[in-house]
């Protein structure tokens, strides 16, 4: 068996093995999945022949669709501050760089699983199973994920989706063909991001077309657009060239996160429950904007779906 080598974030001082990818299957979609941060690697729409998931080209972003956990966006200091001691937390958490278990598996339905060890407690004090479930039913991919308590406390935690979806869909065609459309007429005010990454207070309009939002190469020159109030539960990317979409559908993710590298063929697609720190002194994690919790002996679940026409 072949493996992959990829060298872990400095502080966790080694390297890492992966596995082989996990392939779910319909005659709709073929979806891919790799051991490092559970992370989806392929969405193949089999109708229509389209990739659309960005192929994570190294010198423009490498990643896929990252999961994020157990922070969202970027942590001042980079440290959360729990039960009074501060611990090192890279932008996004640690989840994306580490290997999970693959629990079950069939030709439709994943799970992987990320429990509590000695390396997640030097940045996260708690004991925890983190899983990530993938499940295919028709043109449609629900992701779920579920952290389970197994600590005698509370966990504080952020958990959130980063995937990029290829654009445009064909090669005849450019970014400004596309839009995103939001399931409700919106008043779109971004939450604006400071150089490090953190929220200012400061919101900006981002200027609509009814319920679209036209895609263009500088849409994202002072970084992510950040919503926190919309009305929409679900957003689809679509051309104004042709009917084929991916919608992605978040009822249980209040916050929306749009990101793109200025020029890239591809726009993230981000439900979180939670965010970035604002600028200012670092607070307890429980005191974190949109921060989420699990009691001893619960199980806290969310999920989102993305569905290909």
């Amino acid at each position: 068996m072949a493996v992959e080598f990829a060298k872990a974030p400095q502080h966790w001082g080694a390297f890492v093995i992966f596995g082989p990818m996990t392939i779910l299957e319909n005659d709709h979609l073929r979806v891919s999945i790799r051991p490092k941060g559970a992370e989806l690697t392929s969405i193949f729409h089999k109708p229509t022949g389209i990739e659309h998931l960005w192929q994570a080209d190294a010198s423009v972003w490498g990643w896929h669709a990252p999961n994020l956990f157990p922070v969202v966006g970027g942590c001042l200091n980079n440290q959360v501050l729990i039960d009074g001691k501060t611990y090192p937390m890279e932008r996004h958490g640690f989840t994306r760089q580490s290997l999970f278990e693959t629990t079950e598996s069939t030709t439709t339905h994943a799970i992987f699983s990320l429990r509590s060890s000695v390396v997640t407690r030097v940045h996260f004090p708690y004991e925890f199973d983190f899983q990530i479930m993938y499940e295919l039913d028709g043109p449609r991919l629900t992701v779920t994920y579920r952290v389970v308590n197994q600590d005698e406390k509370t966990v504080f935690f952020s958990v959130g989706a980063h995937p990029a979806f290829a654009a445009p869909f064909f090669v005849n065609e450019n970014l400004e063909d596309y839009f995103i459309e939001f399931e409700e007429a919106e008043d779109l005010e971004t939450h604006m991001l400071s150089a490090g990454g953190y929220f200012t207070g400061e919101t900006k309009p981002v200027p609509t077309e009814g319920h679209r939002l036209p895609l263009t190469k500088h849409l994202f020159d002072e970084d992510a657009l950040v919503f926190k109030n919309l009305a929409s539960r679900s957003v689809s990317l679509r051309s104004d060239k042709h009917d084929h979409a991916v919608t992605v559908s978040f009822p249980s993710f209040p916050y929306l996160g749009l990101w793109a590298k200025p020029g890239a063929s591809f726009v993230c697609i981000e439900p979180w429950l939670g965010c970035a720190d604002s600028e200012g002194e670092l607070k307890p994690i429980q005191q974190k904007e949109a921060i989420q919790q699990v009691g001893e002996g619960e199980v806290f679940e969310a999920a989102f779906t993305i569905d290909v026409k």
